[in-house]
């Protein structure tokens, strides 16, 4: 994309380059000339997206006047505007926000330094004799430069994980600045456990956790690890760009396509403009060393990796977003899968309030997505409880919940849509990628996938809040 307005003032500083030497420890930074053009600052584009967010909601709350009287008129005054609120006001002031920022991200190109830091690449596997050969294959095709290790860490499988692994350690042609090994543990002690045990045999001070069923594109290592040296001082870590391998499956994966696309792509984004990523996904990302070992590595719960996301915001760090850097992953094919997995997601935010609530109240950009976050539970139980609700009455002519004035959202909706498709398109054509159709997936993902995806989540707050036994549940 292209724009008149420059870099965001923090990046407008001295680019980082490794120096010559850096191949291996901590890496070394030297300044180069910085840009000097007028630039829109991140806390002016950060208000514009918060105006527009404003007007968006005064707007929408003038829109539904009639609404919200006829609303109130056969429940109570609270009822409707906590109903109205969150199914309408909320949701538009969200997207707006989103819109906003779209609007105005300008990412500086990466830096391409002279020599690349060695890495280590952490592979959890459980159970994943179907892929992990797929996955190994992928990073023996990388084009990265420096020196990096593979560490293949079996957590107990009970399948043919550490054979399969094994062999296609034996049969496929790594480049000659690649080592790899299996550390096989034979209990399963869940992925945090496994994770930290791989940070201790690890030999280098950038760390990157892959997930045993994903692919890697073959440049992905080196674009995350640009990233990193492209973004601000003290990014500590960089969330990789994941998208669905096995969309062509079924209707779900269809729709779950569109949601790595489109919406978790965008968040991601927009978080990451704002200095602050909430996640960086145990599927694809990259951390330091140090900035895990100050926060004792990966706490064991099943939201391991926003916990230990919101702990380096905790500690004032930042997460970039690498939205080129891709890894494709094998999404659930069945509701069962998918619902285990998103009730993780939602217990894995709960227990992030847990250990981080302070974040509410620390002073900084993203200080806003932490409320946007507190925001999920009441979105998701109005819509489970009170918008599903509705639209049954509305099959009936009762409109009181859902009915016309609902519609007015759809014009905001269709153009985010149509901005972020916009963007990720431009985005796979530079990376000499194609996005392919799949206009049933869309309408599901617009029009239905809410409806599968908000009780789910309502599942994993309660069974979060009553203590449930935790499990991953997928395989």
């Amino acid at each position: 994309m292209t724009s008149s307005l420059s870099p965001d003032p923090v990046r407008n500083r001295p680019s980082p380059r490794l120096t010559p030497s850096s191949t291996s420890g901590p890496v070394e930074v030297v300044p180069t000339r910085p840009y000097r053009r007028l630039y829109l600052s991140v806390p002016a584009k950060f208000t514009l997206a918060l105006v527009l967010a404003f007007a968006w909601t005064a707007l929408s709350i003038w829109l539904s006047q009639r609404w919200l009287n006829d609303l109130a008129a056969v429940t109570s005054w609270a009822f409707a505007l906590i109903a109205i609120g969150f199914i309408a006001y909320v949701p538009g002031f969200m997207n707006a926000f989103l819109l906003g920022t779209l609007l105005f991200d300008r990412r500086l190109p990466r830096i391409r330094p002279p020599s690349y830091p060695a890495i280590s690449i952490l592979v959890a596997a459980y159970n994943e004799a179907a892929a992990i050969r797929d996955t190994l294959t992928s990073l023996a095709a990388q084009t990265y430069p420096g020196d990096y290790e593979i560490l293949v860490l079996n957590d107990g499988s009970t399948d043919a994980t550490v054979a399969l692994a094994q062999q296609a350690i034996r049969e496929l042609s790594f480049p000659a600045n690649a080592t790899v090994r299996v550390l096989d543990y034979p209990v399963n002690a869940g992925k945090a456990a496994v994770l930290n045990r791989g940070l201790k045999a690890a030999k280098h001070d950038l760390i990157i956790t892959i997930d045993g069923d994903s692919w890697v594109r073959h440049d992905g290592l080196a674009q995350i690890v640009e990233r990193l040296l492209t973004d601000p001082a003290n990014t500590v870590a960089v969330a990789g760009a994941v998208m669905v391998r096995n969309s062509r499956e079924n209707f779900l994966t269809r729709a779950q396509e569109w949601d790595y696309f489109h919406g978790i792509a965008a968040v991601k984004r927009m978080q990451s403009m704002y200095h602050g990523c909430l996640v960086a996904q145990g599927a694809f990302s990259l951390y330091t060393r140090a900035a895990l070992e100050e926060v004792g590595g990966w706490p064991e719960c099943v939201g391991e990796d926003i916990v230990v996301s919101w702990a380096l915001l905790e500690k004032g760090h930042r997460i970039g977003y690498a939205e080129d850097a891709l890894a494709f992953t094998n999404v659930p094919t069945k509701f069962k899968q998918f619902a285990q997995q998103r009730k993780r997601w939602s217990r894995g935010l709960v227990e992030a309030f847990k250990a981080h609530g302070s974040l509410l109240f620390k002073p900084r950009l993203t200080t806003i997505f932490i409320w946007w976050n507190l925001c999920f539970l009441p979105l998701d139980l109005v819509y489970t409880f009170i918008f599903i609700p509705g639209l049954v009455l509305a099959l009936f002519g009762i409109f009181w919940i859902a009915g016309p004035l609902t519609l007015a959202v759809l014009p905001l909706a269709a153009l985010w849509n149509m901005f972020i498709f916009r963007i990720q398109r431009q985005m796979f054509r530079r990376e000499g990628l194609k996005v392919r159709r799949n206009f049933g997936g869309f309408l599901f993902y617009a029009l239905g996938y809410s409806l599968v995806m908000q009780p789910v989540c309502v599942w994993g707050y309660g069974a979060e809040m009553l203590g449930m036994s935790k499990k991953w549940g997928t395989k």
